[in-house]
């Protein structure tokens, strides 16, 4: 029986277009459909999908809140019950709906590694592909390669955003456009200075201006604890993030409450009803991977252009709206057009497991939105081959196959696998975001249930220490002095309130990077969860290493062996170095400490940059400079210190040039130069130590320059100073900067510095690095 979609869409938006899609999709089986949020494509378009194909549709929406809440609106407006013709499943909650199932991208995810044909769907809705994901990008990619080998099958990706070029492109799809229905908005921009650093200050300063309305307010903050802070500044307010239980997430969306405080859940995914007036933080809580410290975390930076514009425009669905910026216009114009997608920021293990079950191993041939980076990709494969997950080829193992089909991270898997269902309790723990003693914290029942049923046989161990270092080996952790080392080489501080002061060893479960250093200058790290270990459990879930390591001491190679677990040294004992041995010890040496040992002049220090740079982003063949082998390009140099030379007259510019990758080095000035051209002529110096080209330029030199130059992809960032060489404006957005901020930096400077152009239009007067009497 077909959804009558006059009722259902009755009041919708949506419903006007509609009635277009049987005609986009009468020759294609892929279709992009742009609705901003609130017009009800959601709730629409996958009834309409299954009367088009007369078949099952599947939906994704990223957020476990957000599948319940959209299932249960359209099975109320279709008069159904859930389970019945629409239903849902998330983590631990499966209820089948004969024509429409909601999920989260995940659990497609793990379907299609056990039904790569998806047998007995017909369609695929993949909704909210502009937030960009990384399950949600995995999900239209294969979907969109199955359909190459399923002629019955239609795939939709919808998305809240402008921005469906991309995605028409990738998918060779036409596109179903709603333009939005909403009405005025007024803004205010009220910043603060806590912003910057997100401080009690700032979240004091949100509760004060969601105060005193006699409309329904909905607050946008980072994450659950900005969440739950401003909840308690402000007197029945409610929260809503995915933490929460179903119950409590129907409180906010029932509409009764005047005040609700939300994550980023609340920007495309759900209709939060009643809202006139959004007050926004401006800021964005996503993953960050931190490869030096194999870390990754979630960071709080300033949201995109187009998501503070969807929060925006959740104040005026039900009328004229007011929408208060806890930001100023210039910040606006600072932040980002559009989300960096998660693929390009975050930890691909998991990832990578699902590229190589679905055979498509580094995500070669797969019609991915964006490429993930090489340097995580390696990284990944590192993690699944120590794991047993995937052979050298990349291609997934049979223990991979089962990972991949885990509700859980592949690490937890394979401790799950290895000391079987006794293990459950304390992998359900670690793969609940634990603080604090994982020994003492207390495991979600419903999920050790459900994993314990997962896996059979295996050790029977149920140390959480154990475990946790069976699934997390580089995190195992020493004590050395105030601080722990891990035996990935990261230094972190245990914070006092855990329960495990004065542990030697632990097994670390969460550590995130806590922005200050170390006594020894290394950049810092916290401790966050972890379990008590000892030495000989380290050393079984780690192992241990014997080697002969050479340094220079006073113009002599010194050696001595030592033993390692990891990063952490055991034992170290002085030994003799054969003189024909003492190269290959010292490239050994290079190998695990880095290039720390030798002197960089300023030339040899730039051209490392540049390298870095290029292989960051473009990868093979430009070359890991950290990574390389030492033998392969310091031959020359390590066989000179064997000898006796001295390592301060080492000249590291000439080893470097060895690796330069012929021919693509002839392209190295063009795609990593050491220094740009401005307008005014003058050519100023190249920064590369950040990971992005950054130039220093007065700002009077970049007149009339409306785009930033792009190396290698990126564009650069422009720091512009003022005559007396102090910064005015940092921005890779030259047109929006002399459009909008150069307006106040004018008003400012030009008091200050009379002698230097400031013209009112900045677009066509000449560029120059001289005063008015001298240019």
């Amino acid at each position: 029986m077909s959804f009558d979609l006059s009722r259902i869409g009755a009041g919708l938006p949506v419903a006007d277009t509609i009635g277009q899609l049987p005609a986009l999709l009468s020759n294609n089986r892929t279709l992009v459909v742009q609705a901003p949020p609130g017009t009800g494509k959601t709730t629409l378009v996958p009834p309409a999908l299954a009367n088009h194909v007369q078949g099952k549709v599947l939906v994704t929406a990223p957020r476990r809140v957000a599948v319940r809440a959209a299932a249960r609106r359209l099975a109320h407006l279709d008069g159904s019950r859930i389970g019945e013709r629409i239903g849902f499943t998330v983590r631990g909650e499966h209820h089948p709906g004969s024509l429409v199932e909601f999920m989260t991208p995940g659990v497609l995810l793990r379907r299609l590694m056990f039904d790569p044909e998806l047998t007995g769907v017909s369609a695929v809705a993949v909704d909210e592909v502009h937030e960009r994901q990384l399950d949600t990008d995995l999900v239209l990619g294969m979907l969109l390669e199955l359909v190459q080998l399923r002629d019955d099958l239609t795939v939709a990706a919808m998305s809240a955003t402008l921005d469906v070029e991309k995605f028409a492109a990738l998918m060779e799809a036409p596109v179903l456009d709603t333009p939005a229905v909403t009405y005025p908005l007024r803004f205010e921009y009220v910043p603060h200075p806590g912003r910057a650093g997100n401080t009690r200050e700032f979240l004091d300063h949100l509760a004060q201006l969601a105060t005193g309305h006699t409309d329904a307010v909905l607050v946008f903050v980072p994450g659950v604890r900005e969440v739950e802070y401003v909840v308690g500044r402000i007197p029945g307010a409610v929260p809503l993030h995915g933490s929460l239980d179903a119950r409590e997430q129907d409180a906010a969306l029932s509409g009764g409450a005047r005040v609700i405080v939300a994550t980023s859940i609340a920007e495309s995914s759900l209709t939060v009803p009643g809202v006139r007036v959004v007050v926004d933080s401006g800021l964005s809580r996503v993953p960050r991977r931190d490869a030096t410290r194999d870390m990754t975390g979630l960071v709080t930076v300033s949201a995109a252009q187009s998501t503070v514009d969807q929060r925006a425009g959740r104040a005026g669905r039900e009328g004229p709206g007011t929408v208060i910026r806890a930001y100023s216009q210039a910040d606006y114009q600072q932040f980002r057009a559009h989300i960096t997608p998660e693929i390009a920021t975050s930890d691909l293990t998991q990832a990578a497991l699902t590229l190589a079950v679905w055979g498509t191993p580094r995500g070669v041939g797969l019609p991915l939105a964006d490429t993930p980076p090489t340097p995580a990709l390696d990284s990944a494969e590192t993690v699944l081959r120590g794991i047993g997950a995937v052979d050298g080829e990349g291609q997934a193992t049979a223990l991979g196959r089962q990972l991949a089909g885990m509700p859980v991270d592949p690490r937890l898997g394979r401790a799950l696998v290895e000391c079987g269902p006794a293990a459950a309790g304390v992998v359900a723990v670690l793969a609940d975001s634990p603080r604090g003693d994982i020994a003492r914290a207390q495991a979600p029942a419903r999920e050790a249930a459900r994993l314990r049923k997962l896996v059979r046989g295996g050790t029977g161990e149920t140390d959480p220490g154990v475990i946790t270092a069976l699934a997390f080996p580089g995190r195992v952790a020493r004590r050395v002095g105030e601080e722990y080392l891990l035996a990935s080489g990261t230094r972190a501080v245990l914070p006092g309130d855990l329960g495990l002061t004065g542990a030697r060893w632990l097994a670390v479960a969460e550590v995130t990077r806590s922005g200050g250093t170390s006594r020894e200058g290394r950049a810092g790290a916290t401790i966050r969860a972890a379990a008590r270990l000892d030495e000989a459990q380290a050393r079984e879930a780690v192992g241990v290493t014997e080697e002969i390591v050479a340094s220079v001491v006073g113009g002599k190679v010194r050696g001595r062996k030592v033993v390692r677990l990891g990063a952490i040294e055991l034992s170290s004992t002085p030994v003799q170095v054969p003189a024909d041995e003492a190269a290959t010890a010292l490239a050994a040496t290079v190998a695990r400490e880095g290039l720390g040992m030798f002197r960089f002049s300023e030339a040899a220090q730039n051209l490392r940059e540049r390298l870095v740079y290029l292989h960051q982003q473009l990868g093979e063949p430009w070359p890991d400079v950290e990574a390389a082998d030492p033998m392969s390009w310091l031959g020359p140099e390590l066989d000179g210190l064997a000898r006796g030379a001295q390592i301060g007259r080492v000249d590291m510019y000439p080893a470097l040039q060895r690796l330069l990758p012929w021919p693509e080095a002839a392209r190295l000035d063009e795609l990593a130069p050491e220094r740009l051209r401005v307008p005014s002529g003058n050519r100023h110096r190249l920064d590369y130590s950040e990971g992005r080209p950054v130039v220093r330029v007065k700002l009077q030199e970049c007149f009339g320059l409306a785009e930033s130059p792009q190396l290698a992809g990126v564009p650069v960032l422009f720091h512009l100073l003022s005559p007396a060489g102090r910064p005015l404006a940092v921005t890779d957005d030259l047109a929006s900067f002399w459009s909008g901020p150069y307006t106040q930096v004018r008003a400012e400077m030009r008091g200050r510095y009379p002698r230097h152009p400031w013209p009112e239009d900045p677009w066509t007067a000449p560029a120059t690095a001289r005063t008015k009497k001298r240019s």
